[in-house]
């Protein structure tokens, strides 16, 4: 691994240290190229995750969580960014669903489902996005749901829904009032329920990790589905969101980190007119820039998680580390396959799919542009863009 300039404290250390051995042994490179070639799901780094207690992180010791805050969080989703990407992307969706769940389920759903989640027994999909409304939602979002006696009635479609395919259950947000904001609720959704269908959705990019569209036909519910309070589940997600960009920043750093260092080692190993690639100094450069990027990102990135877990604001230093996060892996990967030139379209090698990988955080979980919205109107003070 580089040299990182953030230093963390001794015991996030050695949790790091822990975790990248982790992941080298059960999934080295090769098999996780492997299973990103074969567009599988690495199972069996999923259960030495939670074995380790990865998927606890940020719940509390009596829902069969590790404890931690955020700064836990975001250091194993750098280290998975560099190493397993797919998984990585996964982990997101999961600490948005376990805080969710802590910060907004009833007792018997915290034991019901953020025990099994923080245990790695189940798994939980995130569904907000339809076909045609992303950043928009609000006004754009046509899934509903109805009461029918004591329970409801859930009908619409999701798009772009990460894990639907292979999770257990799904936090399903649905209009279930005319307010355009205070008209929102979540819902606790089994993904085997009578009504439900996901059908995965190919994709270019995260391989080990499914894309759904999701039908929702009179999907019956129990009142006790409810996640949160009726028509309060928007605001709700919203009080999330800023620890998903911040997470988001993380997995973006570590792939660009991941990018980095495979081509500093190319570099240094690749022979041209009689020297090493690393021995130019155009390659040199471009190199030392992307890194300067990665590492300033990875500072903000921090910055984030510790205002997290002092309970401090995190709007605008999480939108600034994801913004640069994106921006810089891009750079990195961009970089990378430069200069590996044609043996980047090596399939077998993890510079394409860091490449590959990379894009996405170009527009999710906000869009470079949203970003430099909220932070020109809640740093700089301008008037709303939007």
């Amino acid at each position: 691994m580089l040299p990182q300039i953030a230093k963390l404290s001794e015991e996030l250390e050695m949790f790091r240290a822990a975790l990248e051995g982790t992941i080298d042994r059960v999934s080295p490179v090769a098999r996780v190229q492997k299973l990103d070639n074969a567009k599988e799901f690495d199972a069996e780094l999923h259960r030495a995750l939670a074995e380790l207690g990865v998927m606890g992180l940020g719940v509390p010791e009596e829902h069969s969580g590790g404890g931690g805050h955020a700064l836990e969080q975001v250091v194993a989703l750098e280290v998975l960014g560099r190493k397993a990407t797919s998984m990585a992307v996964f982990m997101v969706v999961h600490y948005m669903i376990t805080r969710l769940l802590r910060e907004n389920g009833t007792a018997e759903q915290k034991v019901r489902y953020l025990g099994p989640l923080a245990a790695g027994t189940i798994k939980a999909s995130f569904c907000l996005t339809e076909a045609g409304g992303g950043t928009d939602i609000l006004a754009a979002m046509k899934t509903r749901a109805v009461r029918e006696g004591d329970g409801w009635v859930l009908s619409g479609n999701k798009m772009w829904i990460s894990g639907a395919s292979t999770s257990d259950i799904m936090i399903v947000l649905a209009r279930t009032g005319e307010h355009r904001s205070r008209g929102i609720t979540m819902f606790l959704v089994p993904t085997r329920a009578e009504g439900v269908t996901a059908h995965e959705v190919p994709t270019f990019a995260i391989n080990g990790y499914d894309t759904n569209e999701l039908a929702l036909d009179n999907v019956r519910l129990p009142a006790d589905a409810v996640l949160g309070e009726v028509d309060r589940g928007f605001s709700q997600v919203v009080a999330t969101l800023n620890g998903e960009r911040m997470n988001a920043a993380a997995v973006a750093v570590g792939i660009g980190r991941g990018a980095l260092e495979v081509t500093r080692q190319y570099a240094l190993e690749r022979q041209a007119f009689g020297k090493a690639l690393g021995q130019f100094q155009a390659v040199q450069h471009q190199i030392a820039t992307a890194g300067i990027a990665i590492e300033s990102a990875w500072l903000l990135t921090l910055e984030a998680a510790r205002s997290d877990a002092e309970g401090r604001p995190t709007d605008v230093v999480s939108s600034m580390a994801k913004w640069a996060s994106a921006k810089a892996a891009v750079q990195c990967t961009d970089t990378g396959m430069e200069i590996f030139a044609g043996a980047g379209f090596d399939t077998n090698l993890p510079i394409q799919r860091y490449y590959r990988d990379a894009r996405l955080y170009s527009f999710a979980p906000l869009n470079q542009n949203m970003a430099l919205n909220m932070i020109g109107e809640r740093w700089l003070s301008f008037p709303r863009s939007f």
